[in-house]
């Protein structure tokens, strides 16, 4: 970098502290100098709590001129009590004077985040009505939070309804969307309803990624369908697909559920060797459900394989392996 650029950067940077500096805000004292995430969101609760919402608008657009990014915790004061209801409408009468473009948007985006964490679908699709007569461009991201939130509790058709609303304001699903729905059929083993999804999915031109096939495999594991995940685990790695380490888990879970112990043991070691941290789960996720079937000879087994590779043990793991594996093996 030439000298004339870093003094440019540097006068720039210093400019940026000094308008942050300059600003005095009624009941929050903001340190000079940048100020690191955590504080911006510390700064705007002490704001927000004590009703000063004029503070907490300075410091949502200064945070973003420093560099520091809203977080899950940035609407932190917005809680299920008393204050709730006029704490929320402060909030829709500031963010729409927050500087345009991303500090904007960025900011509704948490704020509808923060309402599906406590339950307020209602309240996060009229802030993303303000978002849309406010002429914000929404995307698939800013309804993400309430697709996940609806699809957890299985309210898969109420779910739907949002898509629908999605498609009348022009906002396509992404994948991430539709695997909210994918995960909430294939946690409860629904395979069919799945597969429409994928069909739906395919029918919009759009790939599918780890999250989807992590979704279908669970499925299968639910329905029982084990050897199924194991050929979709297979068609993943043909297919150059990233293999979660849930993934894993799964098929872990579906083989021990269905009694398949020696199984189990196979499929782990035949996956080692190739990612440490995946051989330490996927080894004590194995221990850990024999021994919660009270299949003790096959998890001393297991517990000792994790000693050869040299893998780390959970806490539960290595009391079980110290009291019943290697004071017997030393004797």
């Amino acid at each position: 970098m030439s000298l004339l650029r870093r003094r440019l950067v540097k006068q720039s940077v210093n400019f940026s502290f000094q308008i942050l500096a300059d600003r005095s805000f009624s009941t929050v004292k903001t340190p000079l100098g940048r100020r690191r995430t955590t504080e911006f969101d510390k700064l705007i609760n002490e704001a927000g709590c004590s009703g000063d919402f004029e503070t907490v608008r300075r410091l949502l657009n200064n945070r973003i001129v420093l560099g520091s990014f809203n977080t899950s915790d940035t609407f932190k004061f917005l809680t299920n009590t008393a204050s709730y209801s006029s704490c929320l409408e402060d909030l829709r009468r500031v963010l729409p004077q927050i500087d345009g473009g991303f500090s904007r948007k960025n900011a509704y985006d948490i704020l509808i985040s923060r309402l599906c964490k406590l339950g307020r679908i209602n309240d996060a699709l009229i802030v993303i009505g303000d978002m849309s007569n406010g002429r914000l461009g929404l995307t698939p991201s800013t309804f993400h939070p309430i697709l996940c939130a609806l699809t957890r509790k299985n309210r898969v058709e109420e779910a739907w309804r949002v898509v629908e609303s999605m498609r009348t304001k022009s906002v396509p699903l992404d994948v991430t969307a539709y695997n909210y729905f994918l995960t909430s059929h294939c946690y409860d083993g629904e395979l069919e309803p799945a597969s429409e999804v994928v069909r739906k999915i395919e029918e919009d031109g759009i790939s599918t990624d780890s999250r989807s096939y992590d979704a279908l495999v669970l499925g299968a594991c639910r329905a029982g369908k084990v050897e199924a995940a194991m050929a979709m685990l297979r068609r993943m790695e043909e297919e150059g697909v990233t293999v979660l380490y849930s993934t894993h888990a799964h098929v872990i879970a579906g083989l021990v559920e269905g009694g398949y112990y020696a199984l189990g043991l196979e499929f782990v070691i035949a996956n080692a060797g190739k990612d440490l941290r995946l051989d330490a789960k996927s080894f004590g996720c194995l221990a850990g459900k024999l021994m919660k079937r009270k299949r003790f000879e096959e998890a001393k087994t297991v517990l000792k394989e994790m000693v050869m590779r040299g893998l780390r043990m959970s806490d539960e793991l290595r009391q079980f392996y110290e009291s019943h594996v290697k004071n017997n093996d030393d004797d």
